[in-house]
């Protein structure tokens, strides 16, 4: 790719960035920026800690499938050292490519990631406006990363944890409140319950479950399942 079609690139992402006012449109944007990079999948996590044993309450904003999520927490991927301590300590972006002889993936992980496409990867370093640690991570199936798109991809997230800063920080109002039932619902679904079980263990239709799921979903301004178990969570909805 020539540096002046990268130069458009960059532009035109920094000023779509620039244009977000709202959660929704930066979780919306996020996903516009993974897409011209050549990733299926976009996240922005807490950095891990080694306190922290799984994924998903560490999740802000995400693309990843929910069969991605439970199946990382069910083997306890977040324990490796390489997440727990490696990632939060870097000041750099690490980059990674499961054909590369080095990868330091063990096997199983690999292997999951073959299964949703998550051959090629960057996670991006940044801080909250509180000075909390952040991490963008995008994963895909594309060529390895060069150096050239690495830079580009820093400067643009530069921008993309700007504009995540400004949203957070604009008083809004608080998020209207979860029904009981509501709760309920969220709270099966980040256990990795379908409508149709959850159904059955409340005594509802799948029908019923899906109608609470799709108002959760609008009060608490996401655009799927898994933004709304991640944002629930860290909310303090459920537990």
């Amino acid at each position: 790719m020539s540096y002046i079609a990268t130069s458009e690139r960059q532009l035109l992402l920094t000023a779509e960035i620039s244009a977000v006012k709202s959660k929704p449109a930066f979780g919306e944007t996020l996903c516009r920026i993974a897409s011209a990079f050549g990733f299926k999948h976009i996240t922005l996590m807490d950095a891990p800690s080694p306190d922290n044993l799984l994924l998903k309450p560490l999740l802000i904003e995400t693309s990843l499938p929910t069969a991605y999520i439970n199946q990382f927490d069910r083997a306890r991927f977040m324990q490796l050292p390489l997440f727990s301590s490696g990632v939060s300590d870097s000041v750099l972006p690490r980059v990674w490519n499961l054909s590369d002889a080095n990868c330091v993936f063990p096997p199983e992980l690999q292997t999951l990631k073959y299964a949703f496409d998550m051959q090629v990867g960057i996670a991006i370093p940044c801080r909250s406006l509180d000075g909390n640690r952040l991490l963008f991570w995008m994963a895909g199936n594309r060529a390895p990363l060069g150096q050239m798109e690495v830079n580009e991809l820093m400067m643009i997230m530069l921008h993309a944890i700007e504009a995540y800063n400004q949203v957070s920080s604009t008083k809004g109002g608080d998020y209207p409140a979860l029904s009981a039932r509501e709760r309920e619902v969220v709270r099966w679904t980040a256990q990795g319950k379908t409508s149709i079980e959850i159904g059955q263990i409340l005594s509802l239709s799948d029908h019923t479950v899906n109608a609470y799921m799709t108002s959760a979903i609008k009060k608490l301004d996401c655009v799927n399942r898994t933004q709304l178990v991640a944002k629930a969570i860290r909310l303090k909805l459920i537990t």
